[in-house]
């Protein structure tokens, strides 16, 4: 019996909206949040369920997730990425995390 080859963790790029919940750390007049995550996984369900697990767990609530794929498939989109992105997402590919790279509220 031959095993079969283990999947190659890749980084995804993820924006999670995030609505209102006791204790989120949002200012009061926010009504939610975007959530900038670089996320690792063997594929982008894996990347995304760590990431919404990782949001909850920090009493944040995850509403909706768009997934903008790997890095190279941001590049054949042609997306520019700088290498302060790039790094962040080295980062998140050598620790096998989820880094969150940018929250921003929303407001009415």
């Amino acid at each position: 019996m031959t095993e079969k080859p283990k999947k190659k963790q890749q980084v995804y790029t993820l924006l999670v909206e995030v609505g209102r919940k006791d204790g989120d750390g949002l200012p009061k007049t926010s009504t939610g949040a975007g959530v900038l995550c670089y996320a690792s996984g063997v594929d982008e369900a894996e990347a995304v369920r760590e990431t919404v697990a990782i949001l909850k767990q920090a009493d944040l609530a995850p509403l909706d997730v768009t997934g903008y794929g790997t890095l190279e498939d941001r590049l054949a989109h042609g997306d520019e990425i700088d290498e302060s992105e790039r790094a962040l997402m080295q980062r998140a590919l050598d620790e096998n995390a989820v880094i969150v790279a940018q929250m921003t509220p929303f407001d009415d």
